[in-house]
């Protein structure tokens, strides 16, 4: 038995390529933006914790300063904005609020989430501060994706980027130390076409048992 899916959002994932020359004169409005983040955070995160932060960079004097934080990368001064993704270890500080939040909005009962709550705070806490920034990276990658794919769904583009001096990143924008930088997304209108790239056959990546 074969199911329906929706070919739209195999176009927008085919769509999406990383752009890295941006219309400079291209807007943004704040309240997009955020419309975009919201939508992304519906991605799922290691024990529904969150440990995502954001911070948005509009600013073209800000931008030019994280150009120079970037490894000189244009796209850091020339996109509409720059979303930087950031990593709370401290995460789990939030147990509370997410899992009291759950129950209000029916999601679970009221013992699952005591359950939850106090397994949580038995258990992260006693990871070594690598573990929690692990988990933060990989949830990071989950919500990342979403929002270039949101993103593109809405018309704009984006690129990754990882080349940057995190602890000059850190510095500059006076990061908590329970907080850290964990990669840059340009987000903008396309000024040139971006490159096609190839991929790997399956059958070199991918094994069936």
């Amino acid at each position: 038995m074969t199911t329906t899916v929706d070919s739209s959002l195999y176009s927008i994932m085919k769509a999406r390529k990383s752009v890295r020359v941006f219309d400079p004169n291209a807007t943004i409005t704040k309240e997009e933006i955020a419309e975009m983040l919201e939508l992304a955070t519906i991605a799922p995160s290691s024990s529904n914790l969150q440990s995502w932060r954001f911070l948005v960079i509009q600013d073209a004097a800000v931008k030019k300063e994280l150009k120079a934080i970037a490894n000189n990368q244009a796209q850091a001064e020339e996109a509409s904005a720059v979303i930087a993704i950031l990593g709370d270890v401290d995460a789990y500080k939030k147990v509370e609020q997410i899992y009291t939040q759950n129950v209000a909005e029916g999601h679970m009962d009221e013992s699952i989430k005591d359950r939850t709550i106090a397994n949580t705070h038995a258990v992260y806490p006693s990871f070594p501060r690598e573990v929690r920034m692990n988990v933060a990276s990989f949830d990071a990658g989950l919500v990342s994706m979403q929002l270039m794919l949101i993103a593109k769904e809405k018309g704009y583009d984006t690129v990754t980027m990882g080349g940057f001096d995190k602890a000059k990143f850190a510095e500059r924008f006076d990061l908590p130390e329970n907080v850290f930088p964990i990669v840059l997304i340009a987000l903008g209108k396309a000024a040139a076409p971006a490159y096609g790239s190839s991929r790997l056959p399956l059958g070199e990546i991918a094994d069936f048992i």
